[in-house]
């Protein structure tokens, strides 16, 4: 029922309007000013721009028609408004220009009070608070997402939000699908930290213009832009693992065209035995990577605007035990080891034709080929994958409007080829496995304001034709209220559906002993997820910050999740149609003293669970409680800044092991630790140099793999890790720029 509510809702909006004008404010290079103010002069009546730099402010009754745009370091602007519907301004920058920016700079986190979904943009500031050397590690100063380890011998990870596995959050590259199916092992691990440019996440049921998943939320990865990035940045890294990182940003303009290089390389750690468990603490990576991005024009003027980039990756991992050698003991059944070798070229395109204020269409389109050749002790795993997205979408901004409808193509074409150089344990699920996705849709959103802008309401549905399941609709909808200036209160709720991967999701299926029994052919993952967000914002002389509270809830229809309670030796896959829930609790304070001092706590409750006809089962590898900590300290000087992270997570339940020999049973409950990290950067005129420590204390998880003694005995499993095995870490880098002359 919930499916077809919205869709009277979609049809409703078109009859509401009200009195506005909206607009953008750029600078003189025709970049969108983000934050800055918009207010009716004499008044205290205003806005400020959203991501894009746009605006939209209800048309009060006053004597005076004449808006005011400002935004430090750059000179205000006033005009007269008459019968205009849509106004830009273009602001000048100030002479000071240089120094202005230094102290204006964008905060680490901006939450925005104009969507009516509550996304938080985790900016370039922010992510030098940490070494960020890949995706993976740019979460460590913020509540929402949690990265876990899914292979402890290869150190694949995946990013959780709402306690749910990472799967049922959309992850996407530049607003692109662009990890999928194999690549969601890995792809994460090999977007380079200095290529992200900002990352928005978003919890919950959101627009639906991105597709049918983010059941549990959303992540979108912006890339450095060509325009905007330094004409070099050089960044070097080296851990006390000796593992080391090089990576190297180059841009150049000219005209309206602009181009970005990016290489990235890391080199392997040496090996490393720290439990005297006979098996590597960490893989040896190697890893390389070139991505060059094309960039015509800007999207938000009239006219042709076109982004286009493309990308080579090749990653080789190798783990196992300490004398294991790939070139001699792959699939051997004497040492134990896994490699993973992959290749993956991509492409993709963002190209739009802007008519005039109203009227745009844009398109959108990625591809991306992976050839991955693996080893998982006796297990020869062989996979090719073909994905192709297209989305043609036209957009109309009319009134209190702002229409999006268009549609889409998905193809997958996956194949996976499963072998066993030794079977001595019966394993019975070798053989080629196939899978065809030929996915068009439809879909329509729009967003509204009401109530002079007080009010915002997007509503959405799209309808996708799946080859194998038919045509599912997902309808979504999603209110923003402001209660007051610096108060906002925001709902949600709305469907999302997915077609699982097995292996490459669940890729601890490999690498233990266990057998895995399909009982039943696997049907479409559905889930209906509701939410509700209040965000207060408080700013006085000296301090300033927010307060945030969310709750968010999601309802499976369907889930696949791998039985490994029932059997130990076995992991059991068949849909799951009863009661599976996932509550999601966090509160977060934030608060900046002097410019200088910032402070945040966050708080997690994460109840994810299914109601079995024994009781409630709570899901395994899940904290139900965690707290963040955060502290930074910089200068008025700038010249260095200080930044410290704590995570506490609670116990964790693991996989029922009590029917094996004892030597090989694990406690019911992991105990709760505690990781602290910190970093220290000073910042020359072109060079910034920064080293810290990870896991100041020293925690570990020891001996993680159960039956290490045994790899190749029926009781292996690597499936039981709750938290941390590396130990501390410590790290130095230097990051050098070249910049532009303003």
């Amino acid at each position: 029922m919930i499916k077809y509510i919205v869709i009277i809702g979609l049809l409703f909006p078109f009859g509401i309007a009200a009195q506005t004008i909206s607009g953008k404010i750029t600078n003189n290079k025709k970049e969108p000013l983000v934050g800055a103010n918009v207010y009716w002069q004499g008044t205290s009546m205003g806005v400020i721009t959203g991501d894009d730099g746009e605006f939209e402010i209800p048309l009060e009754n006053i004597s005076d028609k004449s808006l005011v745009a400002s935004y430090i370091g750059y000179t205000s602007d006033t005009m007269a408004v008459t019968n205009q519907v849509n106004i830009a301004f273009k602001l000048i920058a100030e002479n000071s220009l240089q120094e202005v920016l230094v102290k204006g700079q964008r905060d680490g986190i901006i939450t925005s009070s104009i969507d009516a979904i509550k996304t938080e943009q985790i900016t370039q500031t922010e992510l030098k608070k940490a070494a960020c050397c890949d995706l993976a590690g740019c979460f460590s100063t913020q509540s929402s997402v949690h990265p876990q380890t899914t292979n402890v011998i290869t150190n694949s990870k995946e990013l959780r939000i709402l306690g749910l596995s990472g799967v049922y959050n959309q992850v996407l590259i530049n607003g692109l699908p662009m990890i999928q199916g194999l690549s969601f092992t890995y792809g994460i691990s090999s977007i380079p930290g200095t290529l992200v440019d900002d990352i928005f996440i978003a919890k919950g049921a959101n627009s639906v213009l991105q597709g049918y998943e983010s059941i549990s939320g959303q992540i979108n990865v912006t890339t450095k832009d060509p325009e905007g990035a330094d004409k070099l940045l050089l960044n070097v890294y080296l851990n006390s693992f000796l593992e080391k990182h090089f990576n190297a940003n180059y841009t150049f303009k000219k005209g309206k065209w602009s181009n970005l290089t990016a290489i990235h390389a890391v080199l392997p750690a040496n090996r490393r035995d720290r439990d005297k468990d006979d098996f590597l603490d960490l893989p040896l990576l190697s890893r390389y990577s070139l991505a060059n991005t094309w960039k015509y024009g800007n999207e938000g003027e009239w006219g042709w605007s076109s982004k286009i980039g493309i990308r080579f990756l090749h990653e080789k991992r190798i783990g196992g035990q300490s004398d294991f050698d790939p070139e001699t003991d792959k699939g051997s059944a004497e040492v134990y080891g896994q490699t993973v070798n992959l290749n993956q070229p991509e492409f993709w395109t963002k190209s739009a034709y802007r008519f005039d204020d109203i009227h745009s269409i844009v398109f959108q389109a990625s591809t991306f080929h992976q050839n991955q050749q693996s080893y998982f002790g006796t297990v020869d795993y062989q996979a090719q994958q073909t994905n192709f997205y297209g989305n043609l979408q036209y957009e109309l901004n009319y009134g209190n409007h702002g229409l999006k409808t268009g549609l889409s193509f998905r193809y997958l074409n996956l194949n996976e080829d499963i072998a066993f150089t030794n079977n001595t344990l019966l394993r019975t699920y070798d053989g080629n496995y196939l899978r065809k996705e030929i996915i068009p849709g439809l879909f329509a959103e729009n967003t509204m304001s009401f109530l002079a802008n007080k009010l915002t309401w997007i509503v959405g549905i799209r309808g996708d034709h799946h080859n194998t399941f038919g045509t599912i609709f997902t309808p979504r909808t999603l209110l923003k209220y402001n209660i007051g200036l610096q108060s906002t209160i925001r709902a949600n709720i709305g469907t999302g559906w997915r077609t699982a991967n097995l292996f490459s999701e669940n890729i601890n299926l490999l690498v233990s002993s266990r057998d895995i029994i399909f009982e039943e052919e696997l049907q479409a993952e559905e889930a209906v997820n509701y939410g509700f967000n209040f965000t207060q914002k408080f700013e006085a002389k000296h301090l300033s910050g927010s307060l945030s509270t969310d709750y968010y809830r999601t309802e499976f229809q369907n889930q696949i999740f791998p039985d490994y309670d029932t059997d130990p030796t076995k992991a059991i896959i068949k849909n799951y149609t009863g009661t599976s829930v996932g509550n999601g609790f966090q509160v977060e304070l934030y608060a900046r003293l002097y410019e200088q001092v910032e402070f945040k706590v966050g708080y997690n409750y994460l109840d994810v669970y299914r109601k079995t006809s024994e009781g409630k089962e709570v899901l395994p590898f899940n904290s139900k409680h965690k707290i963040l900590t955060t502290f930074s300290y910089k200068p008025l000087s700038k010249k260095f800044h200080f930044d410290v992270n704590a995570h506490w997570s609670g116990r964790q339940r693991l996989p029922d092991t009590k029917s094996n020999p004892i030597a090989f049973q694990r406690p019911d409950f992991s105990q709760p630790f505690i990781v602290v990290n910190s970093q220290f950067t000073y910042n020359f005129k072109t060079m910034e140099v920064y080293t810290g420590c990870e896991n100041i204390f020293d925690f570990r998880q020891t001996r993680p793999i159960l039956s290490w003694q045994n790899p190749f005995g029926p009781y292996f499993d690597t499936s039981s890790v709750w938290g941390p095995i590396r130990g501390r870490e410590f790290y130095l880098g230097v990051r050098y720029y070249l910049r532009d002359k303003v």
